[in-house]
């Protein structure tokens, strides 16, 4: 069986905080921290994001990643996390990502998917999940 993705309990804190610094690796291994909004859908941590994006590229050619409670600004405020992940852009993924950031940010969520659709960005949207080590 393969291994469950982190739930919302061992996540804590992960799951209940507002900010998470996602480590993702370059191929020469270096590190690159993105301050991102997690979220829990009752079992699986995930991040809405653009479906082009840096983080997704390099998860794309390496599903290691770290995560650690962060600021706004991706000041680290407590300890580093090890797990995997993966990029979705089925429908269904990306829906049930859709409803558990909106759910957790409410309308600052609204207000950045309404931007996403403005500028064109809707249809490249992609959720990442997340695996604890």
């Amino acid at each position: 069986m393969p291994p469950r993705l982190c739930s919302h309990a061992m996540a804590h804190p992960l799951g209940d905080e507002t900010y998470a610094n996602l480590a993702t690796f370059r191929r020469d291994g270096r590190e690159v921290h993105t301050p991102v909004w997690l979220a829990s859908d009752g079992e699986d941590l995930v991040v809405y994001t653009n479906g082009e994006s840096g983080k997704v590229k390099r998860i794309r050619n390496g599903a290691r990643v770290r995560l650690a409670v962060c600021d706004a600004r991706g000041k680290v405020r407590g300890d580093w996390v090890d797990g995997s992940a993966r990029v979705r852009s089925d429908p269904a993924a990306i829906e049930r990502g859709v409803d558990a950031v909106r759910r957790k940010y409410g309308w600052q969520a609204q207000l950045v998917m309404l931007g996403a659709r403005i500028f064109g960005r809707w249809p490249q949207r992609a959720v990442i999940e997340i695996t604890c080590a």
